[in-house]
């Protein structure tokens, strides 16, 4: 599923909870659709740079949200009921591309080894699996493993991780440049 930004620009006026609940149904749609929602912003208070013309007048400032959704490519026609929504001045609906993450992230030769690593018959014996649990507490009590340098000597400040501790969502440079 391809990668979204969700701009929101409401009403100055709207309260929290109104704007926590159009929000909510965003995310809702988005969710039913088997999408999730990655990240939400606000940025508060946003002077506009020219007036948006509303029914009820003209408004010189907003309330900015940002959410980053991974969503089907159909979301931007599922959206179009935003159009109708009177608590907001405008949306916008931007698609990521070239946006790499997950095993897409890795080089090709790193996710080969990421995946060998998980063998589908490990997960079946238990005999393993209490083997495992003894040599997690070995590796959990000596938190102080540094890297060596050629010379032998410890490098200062960089710790060894286990490598699967770095491929949660947070991450995956799952960032927004604007």
């Amino acid at each position: 599923m391809p990668l979204y930004d969700c701009m929101l620009l409401v009403k100055p006026h709207v309260r929290k909870e109104a704007l926590m609940d159009l929000v909510a149904r965003v995310s809702k749609h988005v969710y039913r659709r088997n999408g999730v929602l990655t990240n939400m912003k606000s940025f508060g208070t946003v002077q506009l740079g020219y007036g948006i013309k509303k029914l009820d007048g003209r408004y010189y400032q907003g309330q900015l949200m940002q959410m980053t959704m991974m969503a089907t490519p159909n979301i931007n026609k599922e959206l179009h009921y935003l159009n109708k929504e009177d608590r907001l001045l405008r949306w916008l609906l931007v698609k990521h591309r070239d946006t790499k993450y997950g095993l897409e992230f890795l080089s090709e030769d790193d996710a080969k080894s990421e995946v060998s690593r998980f063998h589908p018959s490990s997960i079946y014996d238990d005999d393993e699996e209490e083997e495992d649990e003894d040599e997690d507490e070995d590796e959990d009590s000596d938190d102080n493993e540094y890297d060596v340098d050629q010379g032998g000597n410890p490098t200062e400040g960089v710790q060894i991780e286990d490598e699967l501790d770095h491929l949660t969502l947070e991450n995956l440079s799952l960032k927004t440049y604007f």
